[in-house]
């Protein structure tokens, strides 16, 4: 049998290809399982047709003999892994967007090596390169210290975080701003306003908030959904969209100027950094109008 420095489980979808590419191009032997088959070939990576769900003997066989295992896949089949595969020398490595409920699960398992869980906070598609990656330890090691140093070789910024504070994070970062993105894109359709009269007149907080609605419902629905509905705050995240909204409706009804003053700056103080972001604000709508590339920083 033969032996591979890494398996990525899930090794076909977004993060998977990611990462896989990323190991390989460090030139370890890669493998990527999958009950997908790759319609196209990558240089440094092998494909083997399984079920982590359902392992036969060859998929249990190469798990326990490879030192690094990833396991992106969404977090359903998450939770129907069995871990008895991992050996007390491995790393496992998953790629959740949710943490606490797999934490627990390594808590019931107690299975053997070391187990880290990481999560780019971004389209896998745009790459590593000077973007965040939430990293949770569940069970600590060389292994996994060794793992997050290659996660930082590769360009990436590794913030690390509890499994409860990565979920909270995620709420307000990702649940919380896709529920915003999408409730947008849904109010818009509701106005039955020609679509192509907007694009022709849309200023750049709106155009910019097009692009955003385009990418995220042009995505992966499972993805989105895991955000969403495996989080245990997105629901308070969510609501607190709701109410927001619901606040600033009655501010307005009721003709308050002074109401809405102290609206806007209850709002503008959930920014950390004001100039920086007044700063990326300006660069992007330099962008969304033309006048300056992506990543001009002038």
């Amino acid at each position: 049998m033969k032996r591979f420095d890494a398996v990525v489980i899930g090794g076909s979808g977004e993060v998977g290809r990611l990462i896989a590419s990323l190991l390989a191009a460090d030139g370890d032997t890669v493998l990527a399982l999958d009950p997908v088959v790759p319609t196209v070939s990558r240089p440094g990576i092998e494909h083997l047709f399984g079920d982590i769900v359902d392992p036969d003997a060859e998929v249990r066989a190469v798990l326990r003999a490879t030192p690094l295992v990833v396991l992106a896949v969404p977090e359903s089949v998450a939770f129907e892994t069995e871990l008895g595969f991992l050996d007390a020398r491995s790393l496992l490595v998953e790629t959740l967007s949710v943490k606490s409920g797999f934490a627990r699960k390594v808590a019931d398992a107690d299975p053997p090596g070391a187990i880290l869980g990481i999560n780019p906070m971004f389209a896998p598609s745009l790459g590593m390169d000077g973007r965040p990656v939430a990293a949770v330890v569940h069970r600590g090691g060389g292994a996994a210290e060794n793992f997050l140093g290659r996660i930082s070789g590769w360009g990436g910024r590794v913030v690390q975080v509890d499994a409860d504070q990565h979920d909270r994070l995620a709420a307000a970062t990702q649940a919380l701003t896709h529920a915003t993105v999408l409730a947008f894109g849904s109010a818009l359709a509701k106005l039955e306003v020609d679509p192509r009269s907007i694009d022709s007149l849309a200023p750049p907080p709106a155009s910019t908030l097009l692009a955003l609605v385009d990418r995220v419902a042009s995505g992966e629905p499972a993805v989105y959904w895991d955000v969403q509905a495996g989080n245990p705050y997105a629901e308070r995240a969510r609501a607190a969209l709701a109410e927001s909204l619901q606040e600033l409706n009655e501010i307005v009804t009721s003709e308050s100027e002074t109401d809405f003053t102290s609206f806007m700056g209850k709002a503008g103080a959930a920014v950390p950094n004001h100039a920086a972001y007044r700063a990326l604000c300006a660069r992007l709508f330099g962008i969304v109008r033309g006048t300056a590339r992506e990543g001009d920083r002038s």
